[in-house]
């Protein structure tokens, strides 16, 4: 804006004069060209500090946009601040109301808690104690738990034997099958029933040279079992004895007839006689109704029953 109006100056003089000396003009022109110069070195310094300012500005509208953030948090922290300070200061009221009130209340739940702590450690006194006393039902328990499984055991063993003892009767005695002999299996035990018509005369207890093989076969396989206690049983119906001499009646009959087959059963030496009882049932141990001639003679019998001895068994149930 200076130079142009110098320049317009030297030009309005050099028309108004009509003549100007080489030197003036040679110095006009050389002060234009300086003048020209600083103008171009203000005109860069110009745009150099508009750059600048549009930088400033742009710094300034994001330093602006970062106090406006930082105010909006602020105002948020200070009602943040105010709402807790507020809240603090109800629970400081709040607290001091409760400790000047709980007092005698605390006095008395001291009191109450002692108390329920002496219970409680009666308590665990006698939980401990129950605990023990489990404890100690519980090892009896396994204990007699392995007792009954060797009783169980036992039993299972004792069942085999004698269903193997049950076959061994049955096996010897096949060929007596049918004519008044059966052999049977039935709680725990081996029975052996002979009616009298394979073994006795009627009112007699001499023993027939049939019926004798049959008891002597029983005696072989008691031979070869001596663990077995042997009961022989004598059986009759219910009529009463009428023969005359040593019977006086059916007691005394059935009597005669079991130790008649047991004489005969020790006649094999193997068989040890602590092992034989004899027994008379008389008429009062029926296997059927005394009604008919068939059910008499089923009745008129003599029983051979044959039982595991139980001294283990009864110990370990004793142990129970």
């Amino acid at each position: 804006m200076r130079i142009k109006t110098i320049s317009a100056g030297l030009l309005a003089l050099a028309l108004t004069t009509s003549c100007v000396s080489k030197k003036v003009y040679t110095d006009l022109e050389n002060k234009y060209a300086g003048l020209k110069k600083e103008n171009r070195q203000l005109s860069d310094e110009n745009t150099a500090l508009s750059k600048d300012k549009n930088a400033l500005d742009l710094k300034s509208k994001d330093l602006q946009s970062q106090l406006d953030k930082l105010k909006a948090e602020r105002d948020k922290l200070a009602g943040d601040y105010a709402a807790t300070k507020n809240s603090l200061d109800a629970m400081k009221t709040s607290y001091a109301a409760l400790e000047k009130e709980s007092g005698s209340a605390l006095d008395a739940n001291v009191k109450k808690n002692r108390e329920l702590l002496a219970q409680l450690e009666a308590k665990e006194k006698a939980l401990a104690a129950e605990q023990e006393r489990l404890n100690k039902l519980s090892a009896e328990l396994k204990e007699r738990s392995a007792r009954v499984d060797e009783l169980e055991g036992i039993m299972a063993s004792q069942d085999a034997s004698l269903k193997a003892l049950k076959n061994k009767l049955s096996k010897a005695l096949n060929s007596f099958e049918g004519k008044g002999l059966t052999v049977r299996q039935e709680n725990g035990k081996v029975y052996v029933s002979m009616e009298n018509k394979l073994l006795f005369g009627s009112g007699s207890w001499i023993v027939g040279p049939e019926g004798k093989k049959a008891v002597v076969e029983v005696a072989k396989v008691l031979a070869d079992n001596p663990e077995i206690a042997v009961l022989i049983e004598g059986h009759t119906d219910n009529v009463p004895y009428q023969g005359n001499g040593q019977i006086t009646d059916n007691w005394d009959l059935s009597t005669k007839r079991a130790t008649a087959i047991v004489n005969i059963i020790r006649e094999n030496k193997k068989v040890d006689p602590k092992n034989l009882t004899a027994a008379g049932r008389s008429e009062y141990a029926p296997v059927t109704e005394n009604t008919s001639a068939e059910g008499k003679s089923k009745n008129r019998r003599i029983e051979i029953i044959l039982t595991p001895k139980l001294d283990e068994i009864s110990k370990l149930l004793n142990e129970l």
